[in-house]
């Protein structure tokens, strides 16, 4: 029962940054920063209030931890934004989706969590699903590709800090610290390249901050509940969400390779998640 809440909690995470992911490639017009900064605002309009509500310390209890999981999540978010003015979309999410080899690999090391070999080859086929679906193209930019693997090193070691915080630490309180860190980073980088918004790219703008806070609130909850080596490989699914998200709304056709892909991907997964569950 408790791997497959968290397995679901993983889900609607999943569907909640893919609907972010769409609205950032409407407003690549933005910097990376102004993005940043809107992200966290409108998150923090629903972790606030929830923690005041909720009556529970905003400092929480694992400074060291919670400071550098926000700082993590920073760095990780800003770079991703960043890859998108050098690399074309595609070729940076799946490069992003390196992450969980990132995380297996820290949870290996700093949380003594077992992976089997044929996890560790289960872990190389998802991903080849994904290079196989977004390729990478002719030419990869060198900064580009710089931000975008920075960005995927700090998202697998944000999963070990969540997993390594457990339930020790109230999910909106590491939001919290995320975005506070968010906003302030993203509010002092973007004061002199700030573009005004319409009142459409208003409510987008917004909006990545609901987005943000769905997906980052079912993350938190989703590698509290579960072994890392469980819960990140996971994550491969946006692409799936993404795929459906760009038939419908930006008209995409897929060919065979798209969908050897999404099968490589799916086989990674289910097994894996199958060779954990037969362990216990």
């Amino acid at each position: 029962m408790k791997s497959t809440q968290s397995i679901l909690y993983m889900i609607f995470s999943v569907i909640a940054f893919s609907l972010m992911n769409t609205v950032v490639k409407y407003l690549n017009d933005f910097s990376a920063y102004q993005l940043l900064l809107f992200r966290s605002v409108g998150t923090l309009f629903f972790t606030i209030p929830l923690l005041v509500k909720a009556k529970v310390s905003i400092l929480g209890n694992n400074k060291v931890l919670l400071l550098s999981r926000g700082l993590a999540g920073v760095v990780s978010l800003t770079c991703f934004f960043q890859s998108l003015n050098y690399l074309a979309l595609g070729t940076s999410v799946s490069l992003r989706y390196t992450s969980p080899i990132f995380a297996a690999i820290f949870a290996f090391v700093f949380l003594k969590e077992k992976i089997k070999p044929i996890q560790w080859f289960l872990f190389l086929v998802a991903f080849s699903g994904v290079l196989i679906i977004k390729g990478f193209g002719g030419n990869v930019n060198t900064i580009g590709l710089a931000f975008i693997m920075m960005s995927a090193i700090s998202l697998g070691l944000i999963f070990v800090l969540i997993r390594k915080m457990g339930n020790n630490e109230h999910p909106l309180v590491i939001i919290n610290y995320f975005m506070v860190m968010a906003f302030v980073f993203g509010g002092l980088m973007s004061i002199n390249i700030w573009k005004n918004p319409t009142p459409e790219e208003w409510a987008m703008l917004l909006s990545l901050g609901v987005f943000g806070y769905v997906g980052q609130l079912y993350l938190t909850k989703a590698f509290q509940s579960d072994e890392t080596s469980v819960i990140a490989p996971l994550k491969y699914l946006e692409v799936i969400f993404m795929l459906v998200i760009g038939a419908f709304w930006f008209d995409e056709v897929y060919n065979l390779w798209t969908l050897l892909g999404v099968f490589l991907i799916m086989v990674g997964l289910v097994y894996n998640i199958y060779l954990k569950k037969s362990q216990r």
